[in-house]
């Protein structure tokens, strides 16, 4: 379990990571859903890696970029 944890937080840094490498390079934009989405399931991620390993500012952290990130999702949902 705790291999699958590690890879669980390693794949969410790597998916935070590159949402902001691509935002950088302009091959996304800040409002575009595959940034959105690349920051919430990296959220989650390390959400889920943080709370294991007893990381509670880092999951606080991820927990609050997850709901800045879900915020305009959820309000597009709601207008379509």
């Amino acid at each position: 379990m705790k291999f699958l944890i590690e890879l669980t937080g390693w794949a969410g840094a790597f998916m935070v990571l590159l949402g902001y490498a691509l935002l950088t390079l302009q091959r996304l934009t800040s409002v575009s859903a595959g940034y959105r989405w690349l920051n919430v399931v990296g959220s989650v991620a390390l959400v889920i890696n943080s709370v294991w390993n007893g990381a509670l500012p880092s999951a606080f952290l991820n927990v609050v970029w997850l709901v800045i990130t879900l915020y305009p999702l959820a309000k597009a949902r709601a207008a379509a």
